[in-house]
């Protein structure tokens, strides 16, 4: 019977060993990779759906705070639709480019750089996420009209949220494989 300190010896250098492998395999690729795609060559064939939907989701995180505030002021002030879809559409922006400077900022940029890079790797993303928040509240019967203490009011904000996630990401695949987006952002930290 093996002893467990054996055990854990044996697992730590199969991990090392599959570690060095998959590092092998990714150097020669990333090589063949390199002089067609720059530095997205850690992308594979440029950019993996994985690194899309975090950037989607750093960019909703904003885009969902701002949201809630602007329907929440909107509902609470008794502001007419129009005027509650701006307001959610503007305090998105501000959030989503908020979060973004927050990260760049930290990566050593000054403010101008960091205003640069979060409208660059931002815009078209909040651009698009809002489109299809507001068109999903807009259009749902009695959404915008529910109270905040309306359930339907809620599960359509989520439901507009989530539909919202969904067709970003590929939209935030095709920028990032073409160095745009958040691709601007991982060039700052380190990359």
């Amino acid at each position: 019977m093996a002893h467990p300190e054996q055990h854990e010896h044996q697992e730590r250098a199969d991990r090392q060993h599959a570690a060095h492998e998959q590092h092998e395999h990714h150097g020669h690729h990333g090589r063949d990779h390199a002089g067609h795609h720059g530095h997205q060559a850690h992308g594979g064939g440029g950019a993996g759906w994985r690194t899309a939907a975090q950037a989607t989701l750093h960019c909703l995180t904003g885009c969902a705070i701002g949201e809630i505030l602007g329907m929440v002021l909107g509902t609470a002030f008794g502001l007419h639709n129009g005027a509650t879809v701006v307001l959610s559409i503007l305090l998105a922006f501000v959030f989503g480019y908020a979060l973004t400077m927050r990260g760049v900022l930290k990566a050593g940029l000054d403010v101008g750089a960091a205003v640069k890079v979060a409208l660059a790797a931002d815009t078209v993303s909040i651009l698009v996420m809002e489109l299809i928040d507001n068109t999903v509240m807009v259009t749902v019967p009695g959404a915008m009209d529910a109270g905040l203490g309306d359930l339907l009011f809620w599960v359509a904000l989520a439901g507009s949220l989530a539909l919202a996630f969904a067709l970003t990401v590929p939209v935030n695949k095709w920028m990032i494989g073409r160095g745009r987006g958040h691709a601007v952002v991982h060039a700052h930290h380190g990359h």
